[in-house]
């Protein structure tokens, strides 16, 4: 059973980097996606929000499917559609195949996020220590190598479709190879109702029932707000130093850059502070580093302290998301996969709101004022902390426990 786990976890961390890779590659060329299918800055918009309501409309459909099909066999097959989408977005002559790519990206992506943090859950419970910031660590590493092959091919002038098809013609075979080794988890429900009887004494809510939406809601504001931050940083970082800190175009491009390390060097870390420490703690802290990186960039006199403004950020929103989805399977351990499910909308929801918002205020007030809002929102997190303790399992401060009996076959059959 230990190498099972040990695979599933290997195959798991290669599907997180996959997919960091395949989104880095999509979002860093919107401006060459813009000029080759010749799409209007009024029409950008619509194509761009597109993405994340069809991804929501995946994961909410991956809620459904999981009742009765495998999260395994979901990741299995939506890692592919979503690369092979992101080929045609590069590969396309027209705006209603550009369309379709992206609808088709959309719809996959929300079914690959929502399976493939099911799987991180179960896992993580079946090891009994936290291993999920490790896998967004790898997502943070293939956004990183995603990011440097899109400059590299906006450097060259290559062509889209130049820059996709060696990409999807590395990763979709070791993907599906990798699939094999997938870990399900197995008696979630079942465990739930043999143990329904000591949720009064456990705390835990999901125990012999479904996901009561409202204990799932602090949850949902953090991710939320952990994703208004991360897009703020995603798409204003560099169009604030530039515009209101007066650094060069060149410099601008450095803050997302080293955003996308910090982040990698914190996940990398915090399933260590998250044994020694616990969660709550861990997110306490990660909630007032953010805080204080956003402050930072509010007051900032020049480039160089905003970009340190922005490091500090990627350092406390870095163990946020993966917490939360961790939190949620503790809290609905009879309900893992649907609460991840719908935890994982909320993903998408902070996406949407988070880069219209800090832009409308920034254009009716100021940029520096409109950094308060992420501040504040990210302040919030610090006070739903409590809902991070683990309960039943505690993983950390010497209370881990291995277990293994609630993780079924890899989905090879292994």
């Amino acid at each position: 059973m230990t190498e099972v786990l040990r695979r599933g976890r290997a195959s798991l961390a290669l599907s997180f980097f996959a997919q960091g890779v395949a989104f880095a590659l999509l979002v860093t060329r919107i401006p060459a996606i813009q000029d080759r299918y010749g799409v209007s800055d009024a029409l950008l918009p619509v194509f761009l929000a597109a993405v994340p309501i069809l991804a929501g409309v995946g994961s909410v459909a991956t809620e459904r499917l999981v009742k009765r099909i495998p999260p395994s066999r979901l990741l299995r097959w939506s890692q592919p559609v979503v690369l092979l989408a992101l080929l045609g977005v590069g590969a396309g002559d027209g705006l209603a195949v550009l369309g379709f790519a992206l609808a088709l990206f959309g719809l996959a992506v929300g079914a690959l996020d929502a399976s493939m943090n099911m799987l991180g859950v179960s896992l993580q419970r079946a090891y009994g220590r936290s291993i999920m910031l490790s896998f967004h660590a790898v997502y943070s590493l293939g956004g990183i190598l995603g990011a440097s092959l899109a400059w590299a091919g906006a450097h060259w002038h290559l062509a889209l479709w130049v820059s996709y098809l060696p990409v999807v013609l590395v990763l979709l075979p070791v993907v599906l190879v990798g699939s094999r080794w997938y870990v399900d988890g197995k008696g979630d429900e079942a465990e739930g109702g043999a143990e329904g009887g000591a949720a009064s004494e456990t705390g835990a809510v999901g125990r012999g029932q479904g996901v009561v939406f409202k204990a799932l809601l602090p949850l949902c504001l953090v991710m939320t707000f952990a994703y208004i931050g991360d897009s703020t940083v995603s798409n204003w970082s560099a169009k604030y130093l530039q515009d209101v800190l007066g650094s060069s175009e060149q410099l601008a491009t450095v803050p997302y850059n080293v955003y996308m390390v910090t982040t990698l060097i914190g996940r990398a870390l915090g399933d260590l502070g998250v044994r020694r420490f616990g969660a709550v703690a861990v997110v306490r802290l990660g909630a007032l580093v953010a805080a204080a990186g956003f402050a930072v960039v509010a007051v900032a006199p020049g480039a160089w302290a905003g970009m340190g403004g922005f490091t500090l950020v990627g350092l406390g929103l870095c163990v946020l998301v993966p917490q939360t989805f961790a939190a949620a399977g503790r809290l609905f351990p009879g309900a893992s996969d649907a609460a991840v499910a719908r935890l994982n909308v909320f993903n998408y929801v902070g996406f949407l709101v988070g880069s219209p918002l800090v832009g409308a205020l920034g254009d009716a007030w100021s940029y520096r004022g409109a950094m308060a809002v992420p501040m504040v929102l990210v302040l919030v997190t610090f006070v739903y902390a409590r809902s991070f303790a683990p309960q039943p399992d505690r993983y950390g401060g010497g209370h881990e426990r291995p277990r293994t009996a609630d993780v079924g076959r890899g989905s090879n059959g292994v």
